[in-house]
Formats: structure tokens, sequence, C-alpha cells
């Protein structure tokens, strides 16, 4: 799993780039693209308070109201037959569709966010 910091309501996930010998980050679940970078752990999440802030105030200067990027609440899944099959069953058992058994399943595992 990659490194995931927070800061209000943004996350970014984190990574270390070898030829650049630095921290590297882009902010989450934003309709921009924000990227930041240090060199010790204090840098990177300084960088990335200042970034996430940097935006707010860019969005507050252009009347950005919504800054959190859309999501329409449908995707597709491309599982294995199998996975389908067992959890197709399971929902069954439940007395769900397997529509809510998926999302209880994501929500189980979305308890960091």
């Amino acid at each position: 799993m990659d490194n995931v910091l927070k800061y209000k309501d943004f996350v970014a996930i984190v990574k270390y780039s070898e030829e650049d010998e630095a921290f590297v980050g882009k902010i989450e679940g934003i309709s921009s693209v924000v990227s930041f970078e240090g060199q010790s752990v204090e840098e990177l999440k300084s960088a990335f308070k200042d970034a996430a802030e940097s935006y707010l105030d860019f969005c507050r200067r252009k009347g950005i109201i919504e800054m959190q990027k859309s999501y329409t609440g449908v995707f597709n899944v491309r599982i294995d037959a199998d996975l389908h099959r067992r959890a197709a069953i399971m929902a069954k058992i439940h007395g769900i569709t397997l529509n809510a058994f998926v999302k209880k399943a994501i929500e189980r595992n979305l308890e960091y966010i």
C-alpha cells in the first residue's frame, strides 16, 4: 500500500522518487492536479499542507464551490468468474442483492477515509 497523508478533507498518496531523491505526493479526489514534494517527512507534510491551502485559496478566488471531484456512484468492477459466483451466492444467502453485498464490502474497507 502506498503511503497516505490526510489534511482537512484532502487525501494524498505519497511515493519515494529515486530519480529525484525526494518524497513526492499528489492530492487525490479533486478535479485539479495538485502535487508536492519534500526531502524529509517533515518537509513533505509541510509541502502537503501548503499545497492544500493553496488549492483552497485558488478555489475561493475563482469562486469554485465544489472542490472535490464529481463521482456518479456507478462503476464497473472486473473480477474473476469464481469470485463473482461466490459473491453472488453469499449475497443470496444474506438475502441482499449483489450490488448491496459489494457496497457493504467496500464500506467495511473504507474506514480510513
